[in-house]
Order: C-alpha cells, then sequence, then structure tokens
C-alpha cells in the first residue's frame, strides 16, 4: 500500500471527512483491521483565511508549499490538498515537492465525464465560483461547462461557508438557501452540481434534492484510495 499525503486544516471539519473516507475506503478494500497509511501536516486556518481575503494568494502558496514539503518529508507517496479554493495554488505547491499531485477538479471531471455531464453548476467559495483557477480547467481540460450562482447568490454560499461551515455550524435556512441555490443553476441548465467547497457536504446531501450533487471530498479521498492500492503510482501532475 501506498502512503497518502494528506495536506489538511483548511477547514479541519472537512479534514476529518477525508481522514474518515480514507480510511473507509482501504478497509472497504481489504477487510479486517486494515486503515490507510496516511501522511498529513494540518495548517492553521486562520492564517490562511487571512491571506486569502487580503488576496496574498503568492504569500498562502508558500505556506503551503512549506507544509506539503513536510508531507512529503514524512513519506508520503502522492499529494491530497484537502481543499478546493487552495488550489488556485497547487503550481506553486507543485514546484516544492517531487511526487504526484492528485488534483481534485481532475478527479471530479473524471467522474462527471463518466457519466456523460457536459454542463454543471458549481458551488464553493466566491475565489472558487468566481475566478478561473479551476473554471478553466474543468471547461479546457474535460470540455465542461460551468455555470455559477448569481452575485447575491455568490455571496450567500461564500458567507455559508467561512461564517458557518468552517465553524462546524450547520443551519437548516442555510440548507434551504443552498437548495434554492441549486434549483436556480438547473434553471440555467446544470444537469449537476458540483459541492466545489470540501464543506458543503457537512450541509448539503443528495438526500436533500433530485438534482445529482458531486460531492469534491468524497470524490477525491475514493480516487487516492484507488492510487494506494494500485502497483504503480500514476503520474498526476508536477509541477517540477
Amino acid at each position: 500500500m501506498h502512503t497518502i499525503g494528506l495536506l489538511g486544516g483548511m477547514s479541519w471539519e472537512s479534514t476529518q471527512s477525508y481522514y474518515r473516507a480514507l480510511n473507509e475506503g482501504i478497509k472497504a478494500a481489504l477487510g479486517g483491521l486494515h486503515s490507510a497509511k496516511v501522511a498529513m501536516v494540518s495548517v492553521d486556518f486562520a492564517e490562511i483565511e487571512t491571506l486569502q481575503h487580503q488576496g496574498q494568494w503568492e504569500e498562502t502558496g508558500e505556506l503551503l508549499a512549506a507544509a506539503a514539503g513536510q508531507v512529503q518529508a514524512a513519506g508520503a507517496d502522492f499529494l491530497l490538498i484537502a481543499t478546493n479554493t487552495m488550489h488556485k495554488v497547487a503550481p506553486q505547491i507543485e514546484r516544492a515537492i517531487d511526487i504526484p499531485l492528485l488534483h481534485i477538479a481532475d478527479a471530479t471531471a473524471e467522474k462527471l465525464v463518466a457519466d456523460n455531464i457536459t454542463r454543471v453548476g458549481l458551488l464553493g467559495t466566491r475565489f472558487t465560483m468566481e475566478q478561473a483557477f479551476y473554471k478553466d480547467r474543468l471547461s479546457e481540460r474535460f470540455g465542461i461547462e460551468v455555470v455559477i450562482p448569481d452575485a447575491m447568490q455568490r455571496d450567500t454560499v461564500h458567507r455559508v461557508i467561512y461564517e458557518e461551515l468552517c465553524l462546524g455550524r450547520i443551519e437548516s435556512a442555510s440548507r434551504d438557501a443552498y437548495l434554492d441555490i441549486i434549483v436556480s443553476l438547473r434553471e440555467q441548465g446544470a444537469q449537476a452540481v458540483i459541492l466545489g467547497c470540501t464543506e458543503i457536504a457537512l450541509l448539503v446531501s443528495q438526500a436533500d434534492t433530485d438534482m445529482p450533487l458531486y460531492d469534491t471530498a468524497a470524490i477525491h479521498a475514493a480516487r487516492a484510495v484507488e492510487w494506494a492500492l494500485a502497483a504503480t503510482i500514476p503520474p498526476g501532475t508536477h509541477g517540477k
């Protein structure tokens, strides 16, 4: 079994979902007392969040690149960044390590392509919904058209993530607001919706809607289990 590298803490609430999913995946595959080999570094999200909202992405990348180097030094064979938003600095992180990166957008897009989804709604932080690093990867590499909520809805999605979900708060009113936004994405022609922030699945699940939902954290973790059990680790992406 290969050792999974996990760069977490963004937020720790979603990182614990990753850790559980990785271990449950290995146990399901191998049975018995098997569990995942994981090398993890968990950062202080307050530092990251401050830099995000100040637009200091280079500094954020430096912090995460240093942490990724620690993950590699701990024996990881490949790396997961346990957050969607911070894949904005994935190239900077990749340049700091020699192991492959399993990109969350690639894992999600491959699942969408397999399910014949060509137009998808995207929920996430304002950075993920509005900036090009995530949407363009889906469209340019996989031919998937991405639609996003309107400005007021994006404000709601972003606020709930940072002011509630990252603090472990689950509010029924926020769930209702998200479900209304999902309806509006369907009205824009979305065939499915990406839960493009690893905390959103703590609030909204498939049981809440008949719109197909793609939980990026679950998809990412499931693909990591496949890599961990593969004879040879796929090439992933590299910055060096």
